[in-house]
């Protein structure tokens, strides 16, 4: 059984490494009334090893991080090998430097302390008899112990992920289980840093998506504070990269998940057959289905909206929805066309299309323009373009959305027969889009079945409806009512006259043929 977020338990991150100052706060080093006397300021240096030598010339034999213990025995006496052996640690990189004062030196030597200070590198004086091997005992456990939960915690991700990948498990559950291993926000880019998929606590990635635009300026710098990323490609082509967002342990922990996150990111493309394009049209998919849906509120997605590249600072935003449209061909349309904006397959065989133009553009024009390229692009003359008024506050999109979507499922049982501009708009569907939007309501339901009782049971009757609906589509015009549905007039004329006798009404009277219409539509509306 596959777990779900709300069943995890807390995860910590692997304790960041010791640091200089964690060293000196140990029990047994405070024995030793350890005192600070140079670099005071580098003491969060990280300690990767603890090494005892009395060689002038240890610092060839370092590769950095190194805590070097000492007694300067071979020291003593010489100023100059005293200052050459500090500014060789430093060379070394090594973390700090602990001298144990005693007989060679009974207080800490100005040569030594003065070339520490001038290096950075962190000189700490051990005023009692300290036994070094203790010192090293405490420290190498602990380094060893967190070496080991490290590669165990890698493993583990390794394992998890693996397992979900083996399941068929989608994009967003492997990430899910990356930012809990984690700790921390998780978010996948495309090369042109634009995020396709996130990860981890809501508010927490919504304060990084906020600040994105300055994190992907940022992008190819150095890591630190917690920024961790991870490139993802194969085969010599590189598509995006994985970054963990302030990940609070150690920055080697975090680099060794980060790692594991993106090889499963890579196998899970390659095995799901999956693209980074794909990729991207699950994130506009994600952003704009939460957009209609009006669960999320519309200012808490804009960062979403920014983060995945969409322009949203002083933009004219034009809702579309095409129906039967496919979701690939309507991108590059958009590509070829030059208009930034986001697509997204919704339910129902609708589509959707947020434009994003500046305030200058001819809103209208361009939705125009785009839907006659896509007919000619498409071969369909009668693909539904629906588009709901332009909006100029990002608080309006949703409800633009919704407008249109309710515009092309008014339209889409009767494109055939009505003439339809390139671009549908609300005042376009007229009743039909009215009744539509009441379709729920008990007492319309009641309305359309008593009014149409007569042809919604018994033999026939879905062939009468299909008569009828033609018939008061076209404006009662018997001549074109009967080339459309291929039968002679006299054909027709007995099919109305048994439609009319079934619902007990006169169809050449206005009010009793517009209540039969109204209720008609109202049927249609409800079935779909």
């Amino acid at each position: 059984m596959t777990t779900t977020p709300e069943t995890w338990g807390p995860v910590e991150p692997l304790e960041p490494a010791l640091s200089v100052r964690q060293v000196l706060a140990l029990e047994r080093v405070l024995a030793g009334e350890p005192e600070v006397v140079a670099g005071a300021a580098q003491l969060d240096r990280p300690v990767r090893w603890v090494h005892v030598a009395e060689a002038a010339d240890v610092g060839v034999m370092l590769s950095g991080g190194e805590m070097v213990l000492t007694t300067g025995v071979l020291l003593a006496g010489d100023e100059n090998a005293q200052a050459e052996y500090i500014r060789s640690l430093y060379r070394a990189e090594a973390a700090a430097v602990v001298l144990g004062l005693g007989r060679a030196f009974p207080t800490a030597p100005d040569a030594m302390r003065r070339a520490a200070e001038r290096c950075g590198l962190p000189m700490v004086v051990l005023h009692r008899p300290f036994p070094f091997a203790e010192l090293t005992e405490e420290v190498q456990s602990r380094l060893v112990r967190r070496k080991f939960a490290a590669v165990s915690l890698s493993e583990a991700v390794r394992t998890a992920l693996t397992g979900l990948i083996t399941a068929g498990a989608p994009l967003q559950r492997l990430l899910d289980e990356i930012a809990h291993h984690t700790g921390c926000p998780v978010v996948v880019t495309n090369l042109a840093h634009r995020v396709l998929a996130t990860a981890g606590e809501r508010p927490a990635v919504d304060d990084v998506l906020r600040d994105w635009e300055r994190i992907a300026r940022q992008a190819g710098g150095s890591e630190g504070d917690g920024w961790i990323r991870a490139e993802l490609g194969g085969r010599g082509e590189r598509w995006g990269q994985i970054m963990l967002c302030g990940y609070r342990g150690d920055t080697a922990g975090g680099r060794l998940l980060a790692d594991r996150a993106a090889e499963a990111l890579v196998l899970h493309r390659m095995l799901g057959g999956t693209s980074a394009h794909t990729w991207e049209e699950q994130s506009a998919q994600s952003l704009l289905t939460d957009l209609v849906s009006g669960v999320v509120p519309a200012r808490q997605l804009l960062p979403r909206a920014r983060a995945a590249g969409l322009p949203v600072n002083r933009r004219t935003f034009v809702p579309l929805v095409v129906r039967d449209g496919d979701p690939a061909q309507l991108d590059r349309m958009l590509r070829l066309l030059g208009l930034p904006g986001l697509v997204a397959e919704l339910a129902d065989g609708a589509t959707a299309v947020l434009l994003s133009l500046a305030r200058d553009q001819d809103a209208e024009a361009l939705a125009a323009h785009f839907a006659a390229r896509l007919r000619t692009e498409s071969g369909e003359a009668h693909t539904v373009v629906a588009s709901a008024d332009p909006r100029t506050v990002w608080d309006d999109v949703p409800a633009g959305l919704r407008e249109a979507q309710h515009v092309a499922d008014a339209v889409a049982d009767s494109s055939a027969v009505l003439d339809l501009p390139a671009v549908v708009r609300l005042r376009d569907v007229h009743l039909r889009g009215l009744i539509r939007l009441l379709r729920d309501d008990p007492h319309v339901q009641s309305f359309a079945e008593r009014e149409l009782d007569g042809l919604l049971c018994g033999a026939a009757g879905d062939d009468l409806l299909a008569v009828l609906r033609t018939y008061l589509a076209t404006g009662r015009n018997k001549s074109r009512t009967a080339q459309l549905h291929h039968v002679s007039r006299p054909a027709l004329y007995r099919r109305l006259e048994v439609i009319q006798a079934r619902l007990r009404v006169d169809l050449d009277d206005f009010e009793q043929a517009a209540s039969v219409h109204i209720a008609l539509l109202a049927h249609d509306a409800q079935q779909a």
